[in-house]
């Protein structure tokens, strides 16, 4: 590993790894300039073909492991890690310290036959993940296929909005609305309506909405400014907009080719991303565009060649936004691609998309978090699958100060600060 050339700074990462089959867990710490690694033990796999894997919950604080039996949702706190525990798709509700895990049901049906049947597949809610007194609260039946998540809240702006939770439902194209407020106990972690968002004279054949329809949402917000609920239905090339007290369609937004959504930190844009293969037969070109979320309409947009855009991250302060790319494309695209890129983009100059870095980082790129202290960003780190290193990157300059060997390289990477 390359020594940071910087004022040390004590740090303590949780990284996983695994090959889509089984995986392992690992703790990264720097302290007082010396950096450890140190790799927990393992349990194997009593089936490796069993269809209910272990979920991996979190660590603890002693780091011991904690994970969940989707069959009898026990909670067990361990030294050692089950091979093959998955991570699944978390949401951290933003206002509570419970964590919402996604199920996307089977992959022929959709369906989560353990908890739902035929009906739906599910989400489960953990409080405290991070803690040997994590809490099981409840897994709840929604709809069919891939899952994101949103939550409303009460802001100075939109302060009649009620707690909710929102899961769109990638085959039956709807989302689920949940109560997420304790103390509404007749409506905390019930499923209080289902949204459709057929579009009928975007479907062949059909006259009234329907469940299940060709919406396909990927990509849901909430704005704290607007008080509403955002949601990207890509089959059909529209924005939602949804009224969290009255659970109403408002407006739908023409806006193709995008993706996913995220928001601002501010709540005043909705950023849309996504990615165009057909133009060039050589380059595959990263499309951005924000939508000014006060007026409703798209006020600034961005191109990037030879990028494919992967996940993104905000720092704590909101003043940055960080995209990971990955790899797609024709062979012809992918000779082109730069598939090692961290982009970087100053957000105080919203709505105008400015990338003030690019980042190489050697080989693919998991997922980042953030050390902030007294409210400021001191580190940035990223997961770095393929080599099975973590970056460490300055946040205040954008540059990578060293690489940390933790592990074999494999397919799927996530880390974390503990």
């Amino acid at each position: 590993m390359s020594k940071a050339k910087n004022k040390t700074i004590d740090f303590s990462l949780g990284y996983y790894s695994s090959d889509r089959n089984v995986g392992g867990v690992a703790v990264v710490s720097a302290k007082g300039g010396k950096t450890s690694v140190i790799t927990l033990e393992t349990v194997p796999a009593t089936d490796l073909d069993k269809p209910l894997k272990p979920v991996f919950v979190g660590l603890a604080e002693d780091h011991r492991v904690i994970t969940l039996d989707p069959r009898t949702k026990e909670l067990d706190v361990q030294k050692a890690f089950p091979v093959d525990a998955f991570p699944a798709h978390i949401y951290s509700d933003p206002t509570s310290n419970r964590d919402w895990f996604m199920n996307d049901g089977d992959k022929e049906t959709g369906n989560d036959t353990l908890n739902c049947g035929d009906k739906g597949s599910s989400v489960t809610v953990i409080e405290g993940t991070a803690s040997s007194q994590a809490k099981f609260l409840k897994t709840i039946c929604v709809g069919r296929g891939h899952h994101q998540a949103a939550f409303s809240f009460p802001s100075d702006t939109a302060p009649n909005v009620p707690s909710q939770a929102y899961i769109s439902n990638l085959k039956d194209g709807s989302i689920t609305v949940i109560g997420n407020d304790p103390a509404q106990t007749d409506k905390f972690l019930q499923v209080l309506a289902t949204i459709n968002l057929c579009e009928p004279d975007k479907e062949d054949g059909v006259s009234a909405p329907t469940i299940p329809n060709n919406s396909f949402p990927h990509g849901l917000v909430y704005s704290k400014v607007t008080g509403k609920v955002y949601n990207l239905s890509n089959g059909y090339g529209t924005v939602v907009v949804i009224n969290p007290v009255t659970h109403e369609i408002e407006q739908r937004i023409a806006l193709k080719g995008f993706s996913n959504l995220l928001v601002s930190p501010c709540g005043r844009y909705v950023i849309a991303r996504g990615a165009d293969r057909k133009s060039d037969p050589n380059h595959v070109i990263a499309r951005l565009a924000v939508l000014d979320i006060t007026v409703n309409e798209v006020v600034a947009r961005l191109e990037l060649k030879d990028i494919y855009i992967s996940k993104y991250f905000f720092n704590p302060e909101g003043t940055k936004l960080y995209l990971t790319t990955s790899v797609s494309g024709s062979p012809e695209q992918l000779a082109n691609l730069k598939q090692d890129a961290l982009l970087v983009f100053d957000l105080t100059q919203l709505p105008a998309l400015k990338l003030t870095g690019e980042l190489r980082l050697g080989s693919s790129c998991g997922t980042l978090d953030f050390l902030a202290r007294d409210g400021r960003t001191e580190l940035v780190f990223s997961s770095n699958s393929t080599e099975g290193t973590v970056a460490v990157i300055c946040a205040e300059s954008d540059q990578i100060l060293e690489k940390i060997s933790v592990g074999p390289g494999r397919e799927h990477s996530r880390l974390w600060v503990l």
